[in-house]
């Protein structure tokens, strides 16, 4: 089935705005954002004065550089409330991550931010090709998760009917698709992918419902997974990106139109890309860690916040705003194998290249004494039985591309279909990092 690619909304007029507009409203929102952190935040005046630097001396966008930088252990020191720049009883709304380790990281919203974000949201949703009156079927997670209200608030500002469907409940996500015939389905990649498997245990083909578009986000894909998804679910699948410290959903959303990487919303969030080790900013084009500061924030302004995710900015396209590339790691989730850097996305697009894996599949690494060892699981398309010399060779076929195009060694065992545990809500769980601390 040939994926129908919906033409784009209608374009606010910032986005189609010159550079040197852009720039403008840029230089004097940065001068807010830092006098607001600076007058309101003790952090930030106590890391501004350690530097000798104060909001003043942002005379250019590049002045930038001078700011300290703001990390997620930041926010979990000052847990709950100490990052915020409002009293507490000026909040709308707070939410928290779920991280593992540790406190989590807390972030809130004025009445102002959240309308600042329905907007972005729906702008990302239009940029998709979605339009007032289509239906939008959210299954993401619901509650402190910033996804499930980020995309729900969005999609009514874009004049859309809401299923809030949240995560869970795999046989219902596709008895209500199949029910009530929405047009768009925001969700993160690798639970569309249990979507369509759920779709194929029922005998019906995902290509044949009426989906047109899938929003996909919350954790990192390849463009593998996109063709994969594309083929499966007869959808066009684009990308969206947020993170809760900066808002949520919608920071930067791809279009549909050209499916080159997510436009970053450059008129509410200053990007950077900066060299991890260094901390020097890097010019456009270059891979390197992705640094964002907030341009309009009321309740949480992010100064230079390190987002850990690696990328590059793109020039321009369909936008007059500036893109960023397919998020290829994180610079603290990159996992170093005998002096090997890997990234778990390094691994799904191998096993995507097969056409008997059915692209779900896991990274243990373990310690034996002073050595690391790497099993990879991946699993079989449903119908194919384990145990048999061809799917021995198709182990021997992955482990062969992963020490090829990777650098390193591994154990591969290819499992039955559904032997690996599936996401329900969130993200999945693709490495188990089981070395000594």
């Amino acid at each position: 089935m040939t994926v129908t690619r919906p033409a784009p909304g209608e374009l606010e007029p910032i986005e189609t705005a010159s550079r040197d507009e852009i720039q403008a409203l840029q230089l004097q929102r940065l001068r807010w954002s830092l006098q607001h952190a600076y007058d309101n935040v003790p952090h930030y005046r106590k890391a501004f004065d350690e530097k000798c630097v104060r909001p003043c001396d942002l005379k250019t966008l590049a002045d930038l550089s001078k700011f300290p930088f703001t990390y997620k252990k930041d926010l979990r020191d000052n847990y709950p409330f100490g990052m915020f720049a409002v009293p507490r009883n000026q909040l709308l709304r707070v939410h928290a991550s779920s991280g593992t380790t540790g406190k989590p990281t807390v972030v809130g919203y004025t009445a102002r931010d959240i309308d600042t974000w329905a907007n972005l949201v729906a702008r990302s949703i239009r940029a998709a090709g979605g339009r007032p009156g289509d239906m939008v079927h959210i299954a993401y997670g619901y509650g402190l998760f910033t996804g499930g209200l980020g995309a729900h608030y969005g999609a009514e500002r874009a004049g859309c009917t809401v299923v809030p469907m949240s995560g869970g409940q795999t046989e219902k996500q596709v008895q209500l698709i199949q029910d009530f015939k929405p047009d768009i389905i925001m969700v993160t990649p690798s639970y569309m992918q249990v979507i369509v498997e759920e779709f194929q245990r029922q005998g019906l083909d995902a290509r044949d419902s009426s989906l047109k578009v899938g929003i996909f986000g919350a954790e990192p894909w390849t463009e593998a997974m996109r063709q994969e998804i594309e083929a499966k679910a007869g959808i066009a699948a684009v990308d969206i990106y947020g993170l809760s410290e900066i808002m949520g959903p919608g920071v930067a959303s791809e279009c549909v139109e050209s499916q080159d990487g997510p436009v970053i919303w450059e008129d509410h969030f200053y990007p950077e890309i900066i060299d991890p080790q260094t901390g020097e900013v890097l010019p456009d084009g270059q891979e390197g860690e992705l640094v964002f500061t907030s341009l309009s924030k009321e309740a949480l302004p992010m100064i230079r916040y390190r987002t850990r995710d690696l990328t590059r900015l793109l020039a321009p396209t369909s936008r007059s705003f500036r893109r960023m590339g397919k998020i290829v790691g994180r610079s603290d989730d990159m996992l170093i194998i005998r002096g090997v850097n890997m990234f778990p996305t390094q691994i799904e697009e191998i096993v995507l290249q097969h056409h008997s894996l059915s692209g779900q599949y896991q990274i243990h690494v373990t310690r034996e004494g002073t050595l690391d060892k790497v099993a990879v699981r991946c699993e079989l398309h449903p119908g194919i039985p384990s145990g048999t010399e061809e799917v021995r060779k198709i182990g021997q076929w992955l482990q062969h591309r992963i020490k090829t195009l990777v650098g390193i060694t591994t154990q591969v065992d290819v499992l039955d279909y559904g032997a690996i545990e599936r996401t329900l809500v969130g993200k999945a769980r693709r490495v188990i990092d089981q070395r000594p601390r």
